[in-house]
């Protein structure tokens, strides 16, 4: 019975076939950056707004004033008192009612000067000139609220961590295409319930769970491409992620066109439920069906991939190796039981959030500084475009360990010549820093690759999700170090990121050399390598 390489190899390892489906799955690359990304533009800050006076609506309806002259009779007396007092976290400590004056409506506070009254904090009744902008002026997560917004992104991270572990789980024991297609349906369902959302509450819940499908559908869909080409095309893990840079590099383009939060934020998940149609174009992975003793089914799926690819499979294959592995429920013990797989465990969940770590470090360091929101997130998504390509270039020629160690190295020095850089010279100090961004990007996607190809088709899907679930912890707990060391020291972050990224240079040495090498089958295979 020959083995699936060997049937692979007859049928087309990247054939026509295998482009459609790299071409159809890779959209989804960009609805989840997009989702990934998608806070910068739900979250923007209102441009104008104030707090209002209790009992100021009623007023200003019997008065008949505009809002710009509501602020006037409020607010601008009080910033002209006392500058330091805007008036959007704190306002007059009074109540108006129905005697208050439309000419004069502070008359009534006696002798005193605006700026002797009492304050108090706004704790509701802002007003915002555009109320749907962004989730900010929605929820008024303003002021004391400021951190709330922090929170649901945290809250998103929390999703794509729990996805890795459920629907990684999953993929591996029920399949696939059907994960994929459920998460999916998944994502499409919670982000409208998320954009008419009635309160916060609600808001957090589905966006967390919309965190959840997101990152079963990124996982699986790269997992189903890199399954079904040969060894010598499995560079089309690198290729997909070129579509996660495109949708940063769209999601300005929607941001810029759509004026309210809920229209962005359905623009990026109704096209989820266009996924589905893939039911009929996209088969289950065949290397899957074949460690769940479904030969037939596999076989089957491997007649149809060299048809279209204009080939015909041998007479002889008429059964495929099937994995004499037994398969079971993978858990986290299957990838520490024996030593090369523990080994490799380790290495990649540290590459995974160290990579997560810094490439968000970085990119929240270099920021989106001021100017044009639009343009300067545009420029941002487009430095990561390079990082791509030179992976391309590099990878099937000196292999993965390299480019892998490297990429982390560079990115050590470049962070720590950053830090150690005078602010007289910003334009060297950007772009050493921007080098520092460019390299750890190459190893995020590296990272992605080679972490498929170090586990066996049995424990693929669950191995990659459980390790790449250390890149959800990094993105959650990154804002937090780097706001808190910069309080200290503003390049103290730098020095953080340059030590976790020499130390990950250094470990993935120790990782085996996988170019050219056919994906193992069992976990045996991985210990030989």
């Amino acid at each position: 019975m020959p083995s699936f390489d060997e049937v692979l190899k007859e049928a087309g390892e990247f054939g026509r076939f295998q482009k459609r489906v790299f071409f159809l799955l890779s959209q989804t690359g960009i609805t989840f950056s997009s989702l990934f990304a998608s806070v910068v533009f739900l979250g923007r800050a209102p441009e104008n707004f104030w707090c209002r006076i209790p009992g100021a609506t009623g007023v200003s309806e019997r008065c008949g004033w505009t809002l710009e002259e509501e602020r006037n009779f409020t607010v601008l007396p009080l910033h002209l008192a006392n500058e330091s007092v805007s008036g959007e976290c704190e306002r007059l400590d009074v109540t108006w009612d129905s005697s208050v004056s439309c000419a004069s409506p502070l008359a009534r506070s006696g002798n005193h000067s605006t700026g002797s009254l009492p304050l108090a904090p706004c704790h509701h009744n802002w007003v915002y000139e555009q109320p749907h902008a962004s989730i900010v002026s929605e929820y008024d997560l303003v002021c004391g609220n400021a951190w709330m917004l922090d929170l649901s992104q945290a809250i998103l991270n929390l999703g794509f961590l729990a996805g890795a572990f459920i629907l990684g789980y999953a993929a591996d024991r029920y399949g696939r295409i059907l994960i994929y297609l459920l998460s999916c349906l998944g994502v499409g369902i919670c982000g409208i319930i998320v954009a008419f959302s009635p309160n916060f509450t609600v808001f957090l819940i589905f966006r967390f769970l919309q965190g959840m499908f997101g990152k079963g559908t990124w996982m699986t869909c790269y997992v189903i491409v890199t399954e079904i080409v040969g060894s010598d095309q499995r560079i089309v893990g690198i290729v997909i992620q070129i579509f996660f840079t495109l949708g940063i590099i769209i999601l300005p383009g929607i941001a810029y066109l759509i004026p309210t939060w809920q229209g962005i934020q359905l623009a990026i998940s109704l096209p989820n439920f266009l996924f589905l149609l893939y039911y009929w174009v996209v088969p289950e992975s065949p290397r899957w069906l074949l460690t769940r003793k479904k030969g037939e089914k596999a076989l089957k799926i491997m007649r149809n991939i060299a048809k279209h690819n204009g080939k015909f499979l041998s007479p002889h294959y008429s059964e495929i190796t099937i994995s004499n592995e037994e398969v079971s429920n993978p858990s986290f013990l299957d990838l520490v039981r024996t030593p090369q797989m523990r080994r490799n465990t380790l290495i990649l969940m540290y590459a995974w959030f160290t990579s997560a770590l810094i490439y968000q470090g970085l990119v929240m360091r270099l920021g989106i500084i001021g100017g044009n929101l639009y343009l300067d997130f545009f420029i941002s998504g487009a430095v990561e475009l390079p990082a791509a390509f030179l992976i391309i270039v590099t990878i099937d020629r000196i292999g993965r360990r390299l480019p892998f160690a490297m990429s982390n190295i560079v990115a050590s020095i470049a962070c720590l010549i950053t830090a150690f850089l005078p602010e007289d010279i910003p334009w060297l100090k950007t772009t050493v820093a921007t080098l520092g961004r460019l390299s750890i990007t190459i190893a995020f996607e590296v990272v992605y690759l080679v972490n498929s190809e170090l586990y066996p088709t049995t424990l693929r899907n669950f191995g990659v999700s459980l390790c790449s679930s250390l890149c959800d912890l990094g993105g959650i707990i990154a804002p937090f170090l780097l706001f808190r060391l910069a309080a200290i020291w503003l390049e103290l972050p730098l020095i953080i990121f340059s030590i976790l990224a020499a130390v990950c240079g250094l470990l993935v040495l120790l990782l085996p050399e996988t170019k050219g090498i056919s994906l193992p089958e069992t976990v045996e295979d991985v210990e030989q390598l």
